[in-house]
């Protein structure tokens, strides 16, 4: 554990596991089976790659393998840990697992493969649902010990920016920031990035997820940076646009108009508004300043245990937004061909708003 130990994390994994229970007990389920990894690690603490989780109304199993005993013995407490040499399936399928008449299996995130096999072993024993979904509500608002490593990993994430923003010239490329990136971050203490680096200059900046290539930065042209890590399990996501040299006056202008849409969304962003309603917000802003269809992608996405995660604030986003959620504001404007404007925090609602767990600089730096 990098900032607590168990002993403080256990009460917040029981109320986590509480709340699962309830909903459980609400739509008459007797047992979960959860797949996947990101809501195990969420709801026990395990962070290996091999997992599967049963809940039931009286007892917990986490199943892993040989791999994992030692790991998983010191990292959980709130379940039994099984080592499954057969496979879950065939463990599960075994009498010594009390799961009830109603099992609930996590469709959203279960292969068909994996889904059959363990019908086939539950037939006639247990009726099988799937659900999606389901912990979704719960995850979206994150417990003060969340808040905490994330707003150690957007901390790194900032440190790093300020490191490689300094290597940027026209001798360096965008596979070596993208490099320098990942090995700073994990220099600085995170497990890993939270996914791989996006660093794109002139016209590549025009592409939202561009792929780090051997193009040399040129004078005059606009940067994006969209970089994040993995800290304690916990992610951050930030995104600043940067200019190397003097660069068009058109340039400047839509890097004004995204800098006021961002600090809009920001602004805007209140609880008890639905999440495409924040969403609207800034759009229209945009699209008042003639660049609508130029911002093709949401506002923003929620970040936890993955980069992207609920609630999504975009045009079809219904989540309402409560206290403590945590989610990105990230407008931009790309024309193809010239270049891409995107400015991105990571920001925390309060009970008067929002919150951004980053601060560094949204002035347009030219290196």
């Amino acid at each position: 554990m990098h900032l607590m130990d168990i002993k403080q994390i256990t009460p917040y994994r029981k109320e986590a596991l509480a709340m699962v229970l309830m909903k459980m007990m609400s739509q008459a389920l007797d047992a979960c089976i959860v797949t996947d990894l990101s809501v195990i690690r969420w709801l026990t603490g395990f962070s290996g790659s091999s997992a599967r989780l049963v809940v039931t109304r009286e007892k917990s199993w986490l199943f892993t393998d040989f791999r994992y005993k030692e790991q998983a013995t010191r990292e959980i407490d709130v379940a039994e840990v099984v080592i499954a040499g057969d496979g879950f399936a065939a463990e599960l399928g075994s009498d010594r697992y009390p799961l009830g008449a109603t099992v609930g299996l996590q469709s959203d995130n279960t292969t068909w493969h994996e889904a059959t096999r363990l019908i086939e072993q539950l037939h006639g024993k247990h009726r099988v649902i799937p659900i999606d979904a389901f912990f979704d509500e719960f995850r979206m608002v994150k417990h003060e010990i969340e808040l905490v490593k994330m707003r150690r990993a957007a901390e790194i994430s900032e440190l790093v920016l300020g490191e490689v923003i300094t290597m940027i010239s026209p001798s360096v490329t965008e596979l070596d920031i993208a490099a320098e990136i990942s090995f700073q971050h994990k220099k600085l203490g995170a497990d890993k990035d939270s996914f791989d680096p996006i660093v794109a200059g002139g016209p590549r900046s025009a592409m939202p997820h561009a792929k780090p290539s051997t193009a040399l930065f040129k004078v005059g042209e606009l940067i994006v940076i969209d970089m994040g890590c993995i800290y304690d399990g916990y992610a951050s996501d930030q995104t600043r646009t940067v200019a190397l040299g003097h660069v068009s006056s058109e340039a400047r202008n839509v890097y004004q108009i995204v800098k006021e849409a961002q600090a809009l969304g920001i602004a805007m962003a209140k609880c008890g508004m639905k999440a495409k309603e924040l969403d609207g917000e800034v759009r229209r802003f945009i699209n008042a300043h003639g660049y609508g269809d130029e911002f093709g992608h949401g506002l923003g996405h929620g970040v936890g245990f993955e980069v992207h995660e609920e609630p999504r604030i975009s045009p079809k986003g219904e989540h309402v937004l409560r206290e403590n959620m945590v989610f990105t504001i990230e407008p931009g404007i790309y024309l193809p061909g010239k270049f891409g404007v995107r400015i991105e925090d990571t920001v925390v609602m309060g009970p008067n708003g929002a919150t951004p767990l980053q601060s560094f600089s949204k002035e347009l730096i030219e290196l």
